[in-house]
């Protein structure tokens, strides 16, 4: 079997091992030549992942079984378009892969199917009349976008304004959707829809920098802060999900906010959890989704059993910079040497120009860090702060350390 792999980033790293342990022959397809996960493809492209004729030709020209990406939504959608051309198998449709993509279906089918969710309003021109019927704070944010990219958050209408031409920029079809703003903690909702019957794996924290006009994500964190209560509607509001959009089998995840028993989903989508979200999941209960999303393309069933993997926290933190041109980092062999960092994935290549921190895309790295208390995690995170550097040509260390607060208890 041959498959075409979409997007080189971490997770795509994990994807093509696996593929490659299974048997199949590998062709990557990625936007940059220096793609992370280029190493461990068989083959690589570089193409305009977005560009789903550029992925068609490549698909024939290989004569690929199938398409898979993981952890990438927008990608997701062309693998579902270019699949369904070319009869191959995918998990989801065309059709309900731009409902899963696209902010303005996700959100209109979320008010159909009675999925808590905060007023908004779609548009293609800003009209400030139409917006008037909704209450400030607001939120904007582009229809097609990924890694909090030109999502902020307008408090008047100079912002709204300002904000809303940036969305429009970075939106690849043009689209901007304004909501309303929930105040809240984020809640990562990971699960598995199997049979049209929805699973949930793992909720974790999903924290952001205290930034007040964007949402940019710092660490995700295990377990969850959340009453018993709200697990309750999580169940409910995830099997909504799945009947609304018409999943059979696939991945699931749902970002939400809570404020005590108060809801609101903020978006959701049928992949799985993006960057180093697997191995939050993996070393939490134990699931390893990227076999799972393998087999359920494969039209296998998935193995999705929860066990007990005894870990008490289970931590992803991620590392950003000042401004700079990176060249390598230091003290990161020292403290996986000495059981502090469990795993560390890098994000970016030595060369790579660093500006500063406006989405999650800006980050440098990722880490994963197993502890036993909040105690055990706040020692082990001292001694990553004091020992890790991000050092760039000039020799200067670009570690913005103060986006990385220690645990203060959940």
């Amino acid at each position: 079997m041959k498959v075409l792999v979409l997007a080189g980033g971490i997770p795509q790293i994990e994807l093509l091992k696996q593929l490659r342990g299974r048997g199949v022959v590998t062709v990557l397809a990625d936007g940059s030549p220096n793609a992370v996960a280029r190493p461990y493809a068989d083959f690589f492209y570089h193409a305009d992942i977005f560009d789903v004729l550029a992925i068609k030709r490549i698909a024939i020209k290989e004569k690929v079984d199938f398409l898979l990406t993981v952890c990438a939504d927008q990608v997701l959608l062309v693998v579902a378009e270019v699949s369904e051309m070319l009869g191959l198998p995918c998990y989801i449709d065309y059709k309900t892969g731009i409902d899963v993509s696209d902010k303005i279906h996700m959100k209109r089918i979320f008010k159909e199917n009675g999925i808590p969710t905060t007023d908004y309003l779609e548009t293609s021109d800003l009209n400030l009349d139409k917006i008037s019927r909704l209450h400030y704070p607001l939120v904007i944010k582009p229809v097609d976008a990924y890694s909090s990219k030109g999502v902020r958050k307008a408090e008047n209408k100079e912002e709204l304004k300002r904000y809303y031409e940036e969305a429009k920029h970075i939106s690849r079809r043009g689209g901007v959707i304004v909501e309303e703003f929930f105040q809240g903690d984020e809640i990562s909702v990971d699960g598995f829809v199997v049979n049209g019957k929805a699973k949930i794996l793992t909720v974790t924290n999903s924290d952001k920098i205290k930034y007040n006009d964007r949402f940019v994500i710092f660490r995700g964190r295990y377990p969850a802060d959340v009453p018993d209560t709200l697990l309750k509607k999580i169940k409910e509001i995830a099997q909504k999900i799945a009947d609304g959009f018409h999943l059979v089998n696939s991945p699931l995840l749902i970002q939400l906010l809570h404020n005590k028993d108060k809801v609101s989903v903020l978006e959701f989508c049928a992949r799985t959890g993006g960057n180093m979200k697997w191995l939050l999941i993996k070393y939490s209960c134990g699931v390893d989704v990227i076999t799972a999303t393998i087999d359920i393309t494969l039209e296998k069933k998935p193995e999705l059993e929860l066990r007990d993997t005894g870990h008490k926290i289970v931590v992803n933190d991620f590392i950003y910079c000042h401004p700079g041109i990176f060249d390598h980092f230091e003290g990161v062999d020292e403290m996986i040497n000495q059981g502090v960092i469990n795993e560390f994935y890098p994000v970016r290549m030595k060369g790579t120009k660093m500006y500063g921190v406006t989405s999650s895309s800006d980050r440098i790295a990722g880490m994963n860090i197993l502890a036993e208390s909040i105690d055990d995690f706040n020692e082990k995170h001292r001694r990553i702060l004091e020992s890790v550097k991000v050092v760039d040509i000039e020799g200067r260390d670009l570690m913005r350390r103060e986006l990385l607060p220690a645990l203060y208890g959940f």
